[in-house]
């Protein structure tokens, strides 16, 4: 999917937010896009660092975020979202205009920036050097459809939600119940609809680059170009399919191990469960878990993060007991490559929170999921996964070992996960359509180029 080279070398300046679900996306959309001749620079934070040696084609620059990494653990998404905002910009301009002053490779002028829709401080930065910006979406376009209802909602004074409201559906916005808006991951509604105002608030942004695809999210799309985006919008997902990065992202060290375990079970017989990068659990959910995993008689991988579990100190006794129980018949890691797990043949199914990574991660290889969803558009997400696409089963309420256990085995070996199985298997094809020279999402990519050289070296 090369492209011929820019007629003279443009550096990019590429800031993702830093958190697992969203340095994963932009490091791909960089390999792509220094595949196609671009000249990359990753700014980030402090905070969650990443690895630069791991990119040697990249250059990387750190962000002075004055987040004080003792204790950030305990904040909420908007309090952290906030302060990034507030304190990266006045490092950011100072690296854009030291790099403007400099020649040789791995430096030189800024020609354009994309920063994550999260990072919106880099489009005033942008503006000031007179360079130009596009944002970057890494989550559903249904996402955003509910965040814009958030504002809405909050105009109207129906927030917070009142508990007799939450299995109510929000009114234009079908099928989203009120529990299924992405209200938890930022405690304070002040805070939240702050956030999401400057999220949406474009004003001098040249387009937007979205993970998702236009057949998979039509009506959210159009209703987006509509009424909240009069720039372009490029569509280009699935990111991780179209630049597979050659060394890992991942913050926490994948134990591949499990793929020889995945070697041994049979085909699409194995429930991988993995609950992402940032969800909290206690101990009483984690031994549902465990226990409904055992009495389901399915073969599994569980991903079991480090710092997942509150008080994890007697975690690992629940752990060691359920391994005793299941011996050869469970596998349990600390954290799994998740890409090539899902490709594996053994696996029959994807016990997710649906982050939007994950969900497309599933889709790309044909895997239905078992949702539980824990905060911000994981609960959109897992509400279209088993409700608007039929590709998977919501798991709601407290966890429960006797629901865990019928939960899987109505994904994994009943008529009602064959189907699901089967639709998955749909939305696979049609991915690998949207990839090839003239699918939907390569022909985005193509148009996105261009329209980078056209805007960085207009005639």
């Amino acid at each position: 999917m090369e492209r011929p080279c820019p007629p003279k070398r443009c550096r990019l300046l590429l800031v993702p937010c830093p958190y697992q679900g969203h340095i994963n996306p932009m490091l791909q959309l960089a390999t792509f896009l220094h595949q196609n001749g671009f000249s990359i620079t990753i700014a980030h934070t402090f905070f969650n660092s990443l690895h630069p040696h791991r990119h040697p084609e990249f250059t990387f620059i750190r962000l002075n975020d004055n987040l004080p990494l003792d204790d950030v653990s305990s904040w909420d998404l908007g309090s952290v979202l906030l302060a990034v905002n507030n304190n990266c910009r006045a490092s950011l301009e100072e690296a854009v205009a030291a790099m403007a002053g400099k020649t040789g490779e791995g430096s030189g002028e800024v020609m354009c920036i994309i920063h994550d829709e999260l990072m919106y401080f880099c489009e005033a930065v942008a503006s000031r050097f007179g360079v130009r910006s596009l944002v970057f979406r890494t989550t559903s376009a249904a996402a955003c459809v509910s965040r814009c209802a958030i504002l809405r909602l909050s105009a109207e004074g129906r927030l917070p939600v009142q508990k007799e409201s939450l299995e109510e559906e929000v009114p234009n916005l079908d099928p989203l119940r009120f529990k299924d808006l992405p209200l938890s991951a930022v405690s304070d509604i002040t805070k939240l609809t702050q956030i999401i105002l400057n999220m949406y608030a474009i004003n001098t942004s040249s387009a937007v680059i979205w993970n998702t695809m236009p057949w998979l999210e039509p009506s959210e799309l159009n209703k987006i170009k509509a009424k909240f985006c009069q720039i372009p919008i490029f569509p280009i997902a699935p990111i991780h399919k179209i630049s597979p990065t050659s060394s890992s992202s991942s913050l926490l060290k994948e134990d591949s191990t499990c793929l020889s375990w995945l070697d041994k079970q049979a085909p699409k017989s194995v429930i991988y469960v993995s609950l992402g990068s940032v969800a909290l659990l206690t101990k009483g959910e984690v031994e549902e878990m465990g226990w409904g995993l055992v009495n389901s008689n399915q073969p599994f991988l569980w991903v079991v993060r480090p710092g997942s579990v509150r008080g994890s100190d007697a975690i690992e006794l629940v752990l060691k007991e359920v391994e005793e129980k299941v011996g050869d018949r469970g596998c349990i890691v600390q954290w799994a490559p998740q890409k090539e797990v899902l490709g594996h043949g053994g696996v029959g199914g994807f016990w997710s929170h649906c982050g939007w990574n994950s969900t497309l991660e599933s889709l790309s290889e044909g895997v239905p999921l078992l949702c539980r969803p824990f905060s911000g558009d994981q609960r959109v997400n897992a509400r279209y996964v088993s409700c608007v696409w039929g590709v998977g089963l919501a798991l709601e309420g407290e966890l429960d070992r006797k629901e865990v256990e019928k939960g899987i085995r109505r994904v994994m070996v009943e008529e009602e996960g064959r189907k699901m199985k089967e639709r998955a298997m749909d939305f696979k094809r049609r991915i690998e359509d949207s990839l090839k020279e003239d699918g939907s999402s390569s022909c985005s990519l193509k148009q996105l180029v261009d329209f980078i050289m056209r805007v960085t070296f207009p005639p």
